[in-house]
């Protein structure tokens, strides 16, 4: 078996083979070579932690296993951990025997802002200058990084319910040499593309924010009774994302559904438009979401990749088990 440490991840993982394990299992599980196994999460009763496991097997690249952790919100404060913890475990599909533990704290921020990079490269205006930002912590400087890289972005644009953190995207915009303004919720009518990424049980964005041909990721809401933009919203646009069961039970898809104004059927696959088998956005006005959920085949793809990376580079542990 062998052991790549957290230690060790920023080292070997890139964005651009996040980018590329990530769109990779997306098409994958739209040609149904790879599933998810039913999501397991629960308050664990001590330190008002949230626990569970996320696992899946993609047949075409041969990777099975899970990612156990969940989200201990007084981490930081208490012990100087971040608050989001996890590993991620891959098994041999042939004999079911354990091949690797990998540290998954640093993958699941690359492959979360992956999944988002993934959806403006296959669904965002080919013009597109302006990015939306809403949300402006931890997780949203990866999201603004990978996403700068798939279109000439000109300016970036940003809402954050605590005013103080924007700095935060800010600092990555002005590395990219892209300017930043604060904005308003409702001078998001001037972004081409939006990323929110909060943790909101109310929708922040609402529908009258948006301005046609739009494209807007979601990638925050991965939880029954989260929300972060208006179901009104989802009946204006075309309606994608990683996995439909999930987004219909957890994600943005599920307060739209639960209202009567979209439709199970009107949720499709972001690995369909990958494989070609859905035309994706058909006209400049058309407004696209993508409701990222984040699903289990994600982590064991970048976490089969940094694998590989390790052993190659001489970094991964082995040992006997």
């Amino acid at each position: 078996m062998h052991i790549v440490p957290e230690r060790e991840i920023a080292s070997l993982m890139t964005r651009d083979a996040a980018f590329d394990a990530v769109e990779k299992v997306f098409a994958a599980m739209a040609a149904e070579d790879a599933y998810n196994f039913p999501v397991i999460r629960e308050a664990i009763d001590h330190e008002d932690a949230l626990y569970g496991f996320k696992g899946g097997f993609d047949r075409a690249g041969l990777t099975l296993g899970l990612k156990a952790g969940g989200y201990w919100p007084n981490n930081l404060e208490k012990f100087g951990h971040i608050n989001h913890q996890s590993t991620v475990f891959l098994f041999d599909p042939d004999t079911g025997m354990v091949r690797a533990m990998v540290g998954g704290n640093l993958l699941t921020a690359l492959r979360t802002a992956a999944a988002s990079s993934v959806s403006i490269k296959h669904l965002a205006r080919k013009d597109a200058k302006v990015m939306g930002m809403v949300g402006a912590g931890h997780q949203a400087t990866f999201q603004l990084r990978a996403a700068l890289e798939q279109r000439e972005f000109e300016k970036v644009i940003g809402w954050n319910y605590h005013p103080e953190m924007l700095p935060n995207i800010e600092k990555v915009a002005a590395e990219a040499g892209v300017p930043f303004e604060a904005v308003e919720l409702d001078g998001l009518a001037e972004a081409d593309v939006i990323i929110s990424i909060t943790s909101t049980f109310a929708p922040t964005i609402m529908a009258d924010h948006i301005a046609p041909g739009t494209h807007i990721a979601c990638m925050g809401t991965d939880t029954k009774g989260k929300q972060e933009v208006e179901a009104a919203l989802l009946a204006r646009a075309t309606v994608f994302t990683d996995e439909v069961a999930q987004s219909t039970s957890i994600g943005e898809a599920q307060h739209a559904i639960a209202a009567g104004l979209i439709a199970e059927s009107d949720v499709h696959q972001i690995g369909a438009v990958i494989n070609g088998t859905h035309p994706g956005r058909t006209s400049d006005n058309e407004i696209t979401l993508f409701d990222g959920t984040g699903v289990g085949l994600q982590d064991l793809a970048v976490a089969a990749r940094v694998v590989d990376l390790a052993i190659e580079k001489g970094v991964a542990i082995e040992v006997d088990f």
